[in-house]
């Protein structure tokens, strides 16, 4: 099949074309074995699957798993990935490029070592030219994936070869891999100039004269072309400048993202012998002491929000469409920006970044030569981290989306002075391969604080600062949390400019609700103290009422950013949950309480706050649900804007009209619940604006499925995610339902994950059950390679079963 491909890419070439040999995807028909030793061969327990994968997310939680509550409780362990083919033409050069393999990964390709690879995040290639075998014998790479020894990190890592694998295939002149670099120095209405920097590798055992065009696409439509005639030596690299002037340039943003293609051509007797593209924006922009991040010479509030790499029930294997779903569901609540946390993300989120309009803070490090785990990435510091550091800012640095460079979060060495001249190690690195961004450290806290509670006023003449944010080393200072000091930014650091790199951390457990809800509570008391509080069920209020000690609740944080000008910006832990790190709990809750959306992809209640202050469009939010004891006093919030007031009703009866107070954002009523119907009308200038009803739901009747696409590629990988919720037989969610579901599949495609966004629940995101949380739960199908229909059924005791069909095309 591999073969067959590469034939048919070649003699689909088109003179001045993109090479369509030069990527090609080698994900398909690996063998999977797992276990320590490769002599596993002989038994025949390899099975076929597709690449990416993560292999502990098909595991069981287990309490005495290694990973721990960091790891969500789940195995890691040694896994062997094999694969044959052939290739046919031996005048090229063929390499294999690794998006990321979780970790300490070696390769071998027909016995011979390639090399391994620590680090879990970086991606890497290796060239498999000189051991390849051609025409009609075969290849046979093998890749070893050891994650057996944990902890190594402090959230859930996943195992195996869990991103993109792609099979590279040149002329021996190319363009190097990662080879091109591209700045707009200049950018002004009228025009801008466009400059790149191209590395070429000749691998030919002569000099070549040889042709290099550079053509700016927009819309596919060539713009300008650049064209550079030179003698490159053999068995060398030669890198060469080029630039070019658009007319009337159209600047990227995070409303508009425009987008470019720089296509390098290298043409040897006026034939095209290689084409690389490169993608990239136009804007200008910069952090100012005063009036925070302007772009486009616009000031701009960064709105943003930490991710972790899972992808919820799907783990850690990478899926271009989960990804797209979650940014969209971000995007819908007014986010604008991203933080990599902690380490180097899949191509594929910059990717979309780019076309969707975030603004990201891409990170490298969590940790440098101090462990915060037993088998972390510190143990591989010395040797791998300016080789990961610079082939992390190679790869990544033509994407307009990432505005900020973060060397390092929460590090260990930040309160002494080796923390000072590591940062100067890793920013002369990174200055070194780029100078358009600013640098900076995540660090908890850039200054040191006096114990107080936070509604206590501080006094910035008692602050110590961390010797890395006094060294001046850094851009930008970054904070986590500390959000009691931002108000006095510009007295502590008066020459660099504000990011809050980690705000917050409020926790919540969709759908569940804990009354009086304007008591704070602040769970653990303290980091380093285990929690016994909390509630049996290991549930937590989803008003936003509850907070880590070093957080704050979300209100809390935005009030202070929204204020002042010149803080740039916040990044929220989190947009969505994660798998691993259930603070404050641990056993059985397996996943986190921070995220804004739950761990299958719904959103709780304070999304709609962030989404009434983020966004323009017409917002009116109410909780909790409608289903209460009678006469019991129940707290009721609305979330509202392009509002004067909100007027709330119970069977159509007034409780009162409420206006936001003050820096207010939410009013709320405490009123006796009398079933029926629950409903609030927002007003302008007198004239209604939006009215929102929650009726009190009988008992589960049946279900309803409602899909994010009904319309899906049949390629095998596209997804379609399908809400199910337990409904009465009115057709209301029963908010308190948490009932055992069956799902089953007919057709052109297969589940490949279930969940509820439950934190406790135990049952395998890979099965065929799973329990609602709170009347919802998910289910994700995805295609295969054949057009047609996938039908999937949806059954519970008691209820009657429903039924939906996805469209694959």
């Amino acid at each position: 099949m591999l073969c067959f491909s590469i034939l048919c890419a070649f003699n689909s070439k088109l003179p001045g074309s993109p090479d369509p040999t030069r990527k090609i995807s080698f994900n398909e028909d690996w063998q999977f074995f797992l276990g320590d030793s490769v002599t596993a061969d002989k038994t025949g327990s390899w099975r076929t699957l597709n690449i990416p994968h993560d292999w502990s997310i098909e595991g069981e939680f287990k309490k005495d798993n290694p990973a721990g509550l960091s790891g969500g409780y789940l195995p890691g362990g040694t896994g062997w990935y094999k694969k044959k083919f052939k290739v046919e033409d031996s005048t090229k050069l063929t390499s294999i490029k690794f998006d990321g393999v979780y970790m300490d990964s070696e390769v071998w390709i027909n016995g011979h070592y390639l090399g391994k690879r620590p680090n879990g995040y970086i991606s890497f290639e290796y060239d498999l030219t000189p051991y390849l075998n051609y025409n009609d014998t075969e290849n046979e790479i093998l890749v070893k994936v050891d994650n057996s020894k944990q902890p190594n990190s402090r959230w859930y890592s996943g195992s195996g070869i869990y991103r993109h694998v792609w099979l590279n295939i040149t002329d021996k002149l190319h363009v190097s891999n990662w080879g091109t670099f591209v700045t707009t120095p200049v950018v002004n209405k009228d025009s801008a100039k466009v400059h790149l920097e191209i590395e070429l590798e000749n691998k030919y055992t002569s000099a070549k004269d040889a042709t290099v065009k550079t053509t700016i696409l927009k819309d596919e439509n060539s713009i300008i072309s650049e064209i550079s005639d030179l003698l490159i030596n053999p068995s060398g690299n030669r890198t060469i400048s080029q630039s070019l002037w658009i007319q009337s340039p159209e600047l990227w943003s995070a409303q508009k993202p425009e987008m470019y293609i720089a296509q390098t051509d290298i043409l040897i007797n006026d034939e095209v012998v290689d084409s690389y593209r490169t993608p990239f924006g136009i804007r200008t922009f910069e952090f100012d002491l005063d009036q925070g991040f302007l772009l486009n010479g616009e000031q701009v509030k960064i709105k943003g929000v930490c991710l972790h790499h899972d992808l919820g029930p799907l783990g850690a294997a990478v899926n271009t469409r989960a990804i797209e779903r979650q940014l969209e569901i971000l995007k819908e609540m007014g986010v604008n920006g991203i933080r990599t946390a902690h380490n180097p993300p899949t191509p594929e989120l910059l990717d979309l970044c780019d076309q969707m309009g975030f603004i990201v803070m891409d990170e490298s490090y969590d940790m440098w030569n101090h462990t915060k785990t037993d088998y972390d990435y510190a143990n591989s510091w010395d040797e791998w981290h300016k080789k990961d550091l610079e082939d992390f800012i190679i790869r990544d640095r033509n994407h307009p989306s990432i505005f900020i460079w973060s060397i390092g979060n929460e590090i260990q060495e930040q309160w002494n002075e080796q923390g000072v001249k590591t940062t100067k190690e890793l920013k002369a690195i990174v200055r070194k391969l780029d100078t358009t961004r600013p640098i900076t450290v995540a660090m908890n806290p850039p200054v040191n604080m006096p114990d107080a509670d936070v509604t206590t006023q501080f006094d910035a003449s008692q602050v110590s600062k961390n010797p890395i944010a006094a060294s001046g080393e850094l851009d930008l200072i970054g904070y986590n949390y500390a959000h009691q000091t931002y108000e006095y930014h510009q007295k502590n650091f008066p020459e660099t400019p504000f990011i809050a790199t980690e705000t917050t951390s409020g926790l919540q457990t969709r759908g569940f609700y804990e009354f009086p809800s304007d008591t704070l509570k602040i769970w653990p008391v303290r980091w380093d103290i285990p929690f016994d509080g909390g509630n049996p069920d290991h549930g937590i209020s989803a008003f936003d009422q509850v907070r880590v000690p070093w957080g704050s609740l979300h209100e809390t944080t935005w009030k202070i950013i929204k204020k002042h000008d010149f803080l740039s910006g916040m990044f929220i832990w989190t947009g969505f949950d994660y798998i691993g790190e259930p603070t404050p709990y641990s056993w059985p809750s397996r996943s986190s309480y921070f995220g804004v959306v739950d761990l299958a992809g719904f959103p709780k209640d304070v999304y709609y706050m962030y989404q009434s202050e983020w966004t323009n469009k017409d917002v009116l939010h109410l909780l909790p649900h409608w289903n209460w004891k009678e006469g019991q006093m129940v707290d009721v919030w609305a979330y509202y804007n392009n509002a004067d007031e909100v007027e709330l009703f119970v069977n159509g009866e007034s409780q009162g009209v409420r206006t936001k107070q003050g820096d207010d954002l939410h009013v709320m009523w405490r009123i006796p619940f009398s079933a029926g119907t629950l409903s609030a009308v927002s007003r302008k200038d007198g004239a209604q604006v939006l009215e929102k009803e929650i009726k009190t739901a009988g008992k589960p009747f049946t279900l309803k499925l409602t899909a994010d696409r009904e319309n899906i590629q049949a390629d095998g990988k596209d997804l379609s995610f399908i809400s199910v919720e337990v409904i009465d037989e009115n057709g209301n969610l029963v908010p308190n339902a948490n009932i055992q579901l069956n799902f089953s599949v007919k057709g052109q495609g297969k589940i490949v994950g279930v969940a509820s966004g439950d934190p406790t629940n135990h049952e395998s995101f890979k099965g065929s059950s799973h329990k609602t949380l709170n009347g919802k739960a998910l289910a994700i199908i995805q295609s295969n390679n054949e057009p047609g229909t996938v039908e999937l059924i949806v059954s519970g005791e008691g209820l009657k079963s429903k039924k939906i069909n996805i469209n694959t095309e």
